[in-house]
């Protein structure tokens, strides 16, 4: 039976936990907590990026990395990344725990993002069936589009995202 209300782990700086809260609620008091960030890239190395659904309570209608959401008590970073890939997206890919740290990100709305983030990586060329519910549109994109586009148009792209990216490219170098 799922639960009614989703809940996200408490963290400490060095990711070991503390506690659980629901949702909601850790994000109205910007507790730190776990999150992940999966990144899926295909043949071309172009990230799927995808455009949050429009009903989303908090950056609806902007683009973001290919799916991100919170652990659950019990679960690892790699079965709550595929988890949500599947729920998000309609697919599923074997992910590597490649970078993890610390951000924070207020939204206009009073709620805070802050994470203890676990960037996941994935490899897949084919396309996916994304949830209505939540995605509404997708693409692949070069991370030089990403880079470029983010520098013109960063009121396209959630706050995390690119927060995460520019994360994610720090460590390529």
């Amino acid at each position: 039976m799922v639960e009614s209300k989703e809940y996200v782990i408490l963290v400490d700086t060095e990711d070991n936990p503390i506690g659980k809260m629901e949702k909601l609620e850790a994000h109205e008091k910007a507790l730190l907590h776990r999150a992940f960030s999966v990144f899926v890239f295909n043949e071309n190395k172009e990230l799927m990026l995808q455009q949050r659904a429009l009903s989303k309570y908090h950056s609806p209608g902007l683009w973001t990395n290919t799916c991100c959401s919170h652990q659950r008590v019990g679960e690892t970073n790699i079965e709550a990344g595929k988890r949500r890939l599947q729920e998000e997206m309609g697919f599923s890919v074997e992910l590597e725990d490649v970078l993890s740290f610390i951000y924070k990100a207020p939204f206009d709305n009073g709620l805070t993002e802050h994470e203890l983030d676990h960037i996941l990586i994935g490899n897949y060329n084919g396309n996916p069936k994304p949830n209505p519910d939540e995605v509404e549109s997708w693409k692949w994109a070069s991370i030089d589009y990403i880079v470029e586009d983010i520098g013109q148009y960063p009121e396209k792209y959630t706050a995390w995202f690119k927060i995460i990216f520019q994360k994610y490219l720090n460590s390529l170098h």
